[in-house]
């Protein structure tokens, strides 16, 4: 077995197991780009090619078109919230103020990802194609293996669950109304006109209503574009140290090492579930190679064992060079948008926590309340710990290397695994607009700054109690 065929450039479909190495995925982000061409924050899609060529321009102008109409709504919610704000301002009520700000934050924030994500679609697209192009789908040909169908398995999964999620949230809030049997609008704000007007009610309920369900799906496509992306990497991290560790493994089984000797080798690199080394890998499970099968694939690429180990590791470098390329793209990608979550998410945690606070009688509003609060949480949660993670995980080839035998062959290689491993102590970071790392300790650094501000507002809100008669 070639050493390219690791990764599939030989042949998509070589497979180590029937069930636990899956063929290899030709789309990974194919609910992604369905989740953001649905919302309209892809202006310029590219149409299949059963779709005629007349038609071509008409299907790019109404894509447009429904991305601006999308932007304008969640852009003229927040104007009109702003009014609202401004409204009762003056009237020095913190409670309703904290209501408004909270929505008005929440639609420009939405309006704002919309046209970040229509901006730097092109670019987005590209990535994702890069990926599916490149991405490796399961580790070195050696006497263990992992497959990293597991990570896309457990995004598409992620992504349904957390749209899903968030669409639900907004819209209890949306459909109370109904819920209620009452004639009043899912979001209380300012208008020039009078909204509960038989002519009107019906359009303006409808266009709340649309910008809600925008609000959900924005707000889950970059949670999980974001969760995606990290874990891809992650499971490329994974192949990375599995290749790593079968280097000696993959020397010798295409050297002709016998089945015993191949066998002892993965009896010592798997070892028993008692003894084997905890946290090797981030998302994806190792399993051993059936040795019989792979030993017959392997005898029509006899090489000797120094050319076949420095040929695997020029896959590894290769490998590692399209992580570190894969990780700087997402950097490029997020540090502008979370920058801009990072200050939307700590003025809503603690405007949340202050109208929570606060108390109401109206149950569906504690419910909405509640699940707004947990959603941004939750939110912070995946940027900070997704990011903390590869962090951390992306610094750990000097530990696979040490799993397996590859001091036996370091008096020919040695110059070159010194510079993989120079190469390899350098951590991937996401930050936020380029100031301060998404990490656990911007996760506590934002929980801080929210109390804090609840606290400013809960004072103000006593002082007003107190000098009112």
């Amino acid at each position: 077995m070639a050493s390219l065929q690791f990764h599939g450039n030989v042949d998509a479909d070589t497979r180590y197991d029937a069930s636990l190495d899956p063929a290899r995925e030709s789309e990974l982000f194919g609910l992604l780009m369905f989740v953001q061409l649905g919302m309209g924050m892809n202006p310029a899609p590219r149409l299949p090619r059963w779709w005629p060529l007349w038609l071509r321009p008409v299907g790019g102008l109404l894509a447009k078109a429904y991305c601006l109409i999308v932007i304008l709504t969640s852009l003229h919610l927040g104007l009109l919230f702003t009014k609202t704000t401004l409204d009762v301002l003056p009237t020095g009520e913190v409670q309703p103020i904290a209501d408004a700000l909270i929505m008005t934050i929440i639609y420009f924030f939405t309006g704002y990802a919309n046209i970040y994500w229509c901006v730097r679609s092109e670019r987005l697209l590209a990535f994702m194609e890069h990926i599916n192009r490149e991405y490796r789908h399961h580790s070195l040909a050696g006497v263990t293996f992992v497959s990293s169908h597991t990570a896309h398995r457990w995004s598409r999964r992620f992504t349904s669950a957390w749209v899903l999620t968030c669409v639900m949230g907004v819209l209890t809030w949306g459909v109370s109304p109904l819920i209620l049997g009452v004639r009043t609008l899912p979001l209380t704000c300012w208008y020039p006109f009078d909204a509960l007007a038989p002519g009107t009610y019906m359009a303006v309920y409808a266009t709340q209503l649309i910008g809600q369900i925008s609000v959900g799906v924005t707000f889950g496509f970059g949670g999980s574009l974001f969760v995606t992306l990290c874990l891809l990497l992650l499971a490329q991290f994974d192949v990375l140290y599995c290749s790593l560790k079968n280097l000696d493994a993959h020397a010798k089984l295409l050297s002709g090492e016998t089945i015993g000797g191949l066998g002892i080798l993965q009896r010592d690199l798997l070892q028993v579930p008692a003894t084997r080394e905890l946290n090797q890998y981030a998302v994806l499970q190792e399993h051993p190679t059936d040795l019989l099968r792979l030993s017959a694939e392997a005898g029509s690429h006899r090489l000797g064992q120094v050319n076949a180990f420095h040929s695997a590791l020029v896959e590894c470098v290769r490998l590692h060079r399209f992580i570190l390329y894969c990780c700087a793209e997402l950097e490029n990608l997020f540090s502008p948008y979370c920058l801009v979550k990072s200050m939307q998410i700590t003025m809503q945690l603690c405007l949340l926590a202050f109208v929570g606070a606060s108390g109401t009688d109206e149950f569906l509003r504690i419910v909405n309340q509640i699940q707004y609060l947990v959603l941004t949480f939750f939110e912070l949660l995946m940027f900070t710990y997704c990011g903390e993670l590869l962090s951390r995980h992306s610094v750990r080839s000097g530990e696979a290397f040490w799993r397996g035998g590859w001091w036996k062959h370091a008096h020919f290689l040695r110059q070159d695994v010194l510079i993989f491993l120079v190469n390899s102590r350098r951590a991937v970071y996401v930050t936020a607009g380029k100031f301060y790392v998404m990490d656990v300790n911007r996760l506590r650094s934002v929980v801080t700054q929210a109390f804090s501000f609840l606290t400013l507002l809960q004072k103000l809100a006593a002082k007003k109690a107190i000098t009112e008669p």
